[in-house]
This record gives structure tokens, C-alpha cells and sequence, in this order.
């Protein structure tokens, strides 16, 4: 871990290690006891496309298992 620093016009620097592993771009997202940053690939739906490369279901099965699991836990 490192420490980082705002200039006098609020920008940050992270680290060149930070930059390399994770890339140039971060949602900011503000949570209970801080801030999160969170890398934004560069291309998010060929991202998104590798995460779930694995994934047999369609489409369809899995939004009716979401809809299930939502109707579940709703108390239908």
C-alpha cells in the first residue's frame, strides 16, 4: 500500500505500480468510511464478455432464475 496526495487543484497521482496493473481510468464511488476507486476497462463489454466467457446458461435462463430469485426474496 501507498500513500497519494492531492495538488492544490485536487488531482490525485497514483502510484506508477497502480497505473500499470490497473489502467488510467477509475469510477470514483464513495462509500461508508472513504472513497473507492474502481478501474474502468478500456473496452467494459469485451471486460464483461471474458468474465463471463465461462457461463453456459442463455440469456433468457438466467433472467428467469434472477426473476425467481427476486420473487423469493420479495415473499411471493
Amino acid at each position: 500500500m501507498s500513500d497519494a496526495t492531492l495538488d492544490d487543484r485536487g488531482r490525485l497521482t497514483l502510484p506508477k505500480e497502480i497505473r500499470e496493473r490497473y489502467g488510467d481510468r477509475y469510477h470514483v464511488v464513495d462509500v461508508r468510511d472513504g472513497v473507492k476507486l474502481i478501474p474502468v476497462a478500456d473496452d467494459p463489454l469485451d471486460a464483461l464478455r471474458d468474465e463471463f466467457a465461462d457461463v453456459e446458461k442463455t440469456t433468457e435462463e438466467l433472467r428467469e432464475e434472477a426473476r425467481g430469485a427476486a420473487l423469493d426474496e420479495a415473499g411471493r
